[in-house]
């Protein structure tokens, strides 16, 4: 069997090296013309995305550990913490290159410039490029993001990805006087969310969501940095964090994918942002992606119909990925403003559901060596 990986960001690497795992030739295709080394800000992959990584070779000695999450007010009380297995915050960018040197060190074909225009589907799989080549293969695989063309050859009416009136930045502080606990995390809701941890150097690393109601281009940073400075006021450690940042990095509008109807069709499939994007929020977006790859080429490993293994791989993951986007929007309201009954009762919260949902979400594995049942 050959797949046709659409897709070089993280989702299609991934997919390349688990199918490879299951014994199916795969070669990737980016649409961009050159590598996307550098591109990207900070993720976080969790420990059920770094054992899905491991599955397929990469080993969890990227980026930066962090073990605990403390929520607080922006009176500096804390409201909850969680403390789990150990969680990667890394730079997409690093993420990224381990990922390509990995797929390069086990000859995995990646082609450059390949931007999908269709397929085609007679016995196998025909890809058609906007250069003009074309492909064969007998099955194809948009890992291509939450604005999937492959999405969109699957089904014309497929939804589109919804901004969710949040805004993200990021920068880092110098000499701010705010410390953090080692591995740890810190989410502060306040006027504004926001979250932070120490870095090694001993800079204060952040982020942050505005509301804004309309997405807008996030360009000038010394206009937004002002912007940041007013919306948040006397927060702490905001006030801080802020008044010692030098500029402010735009991730943009915050969007999330609507429930997909339909991740395959005849020897199409979707997997990754393409067939299920949470918002940030969840800090679950990587490493959801990382699983469907492992689950999709298990499926394909061990299930010989295609239309039979694609709809295997589909009830293994929609009900996971579905109940993480469900609660990342919940997330992304409380972002908005957190007004004083729910900090009331953040502990209470935190502490019989939060935790319990974060621990369930963090401790999913899959055993790879399983024979997968239809």
């Amino acid at each position: 069997m050959k797949a046709l990986v659409i897709g070089g960001g993280i989702a299609g690497p991934v997919t390349a090296l688990a199918l490879q795992k299951a014994g199916i030739e795969s070669v990737v295709f980016e649409a961009y013309d050159t590598t996307a080394d550098g591109v990207g800000g900070m993720l976080s992959v969790a420990p059920n995305g770094l054992a899905a990584l491991k599955i397929v070779g990469l080993e969890p000695d990227f980026g930066e550990p962090l073990r605990h999450m403390v929520m607080a007010d922006a009176q500096g009380r804390t409201l909850g913490r969680i403390t789990g297995d150990m969680s990667r915050v890394v730079p997409r960018a690093e993420l990224y290159q381990r990922l390509r040197e990995l797929t390069a060190a086990q000859r995995i074909k990646v082609e450059y410039g390949k931007r999908l225009v269709d397929v085609r589907h007679e016995n196998g799989v025909t890809a058609t490029f906007s250069d003009g080549s074309t492909e064969e293969g007998d099955v194809l695989v948009g890992a291509d993001g939450i604005r999937s063309r492959v999405r969109t050859i699957i089904d014309p009416h497929a939804p589109q990805p919804e901004y969710v009136g949040l805004l993200g930045f990021g920068s880092y502080a110098e000499n701010s006087g705010v410390h953090a606990d080692p591995e740890t995390m810190y989410f502060v809701f306040g006027s504004s969310f926001l979250g932070y941890w120490e870095q090694p150097d001993g800079r204060i690393a952040w982020f942050n969501n505005l509301a804004v109601d309309q997405p807008e281009e996030v360009s000038s940073s010394a206009i937004w940095l002002e912007r940041l400075r007013e919306a948040y006021g006397d927060d702490m450690p905001a006030k801080q964090l802020l008044a010692h940042s030098h500029e402010v990095i735009g991730a943009g509008p915050l969007e999330i994918m609507p429930s997909v109807p339909h991740w395959y069709r005849d020897r199409m499939v979707l997997v990754g942002d393409s067939a299920h994007a949470p918002s940030a929020s969840s800090g679950q977006g990587a490493s959801l992606a990382a699983e469907s790859a492992v689950q999709l080429a298990r499926c394909l490993r061990d299930i010989r119909d295609i239309p039979t293994a694609f709809a295997t791989y589909e009830r293994l993951r929609r009900p996971r990925v579905e109940r993480i986007a469900a609660r990342a929007t919940k997330t992304n309201s409380d972002k908005r403003g957190m007004g004083p009954i729910t900090r009331l009762l953040m502990p209470l919260v935190m502490k019989t559901f939060g935790a319990r949902a974060f621990t369930k979400d963090q401790n999913y594995r899959i055993d790879w060596d399983a024979q997968v049942s239809r």
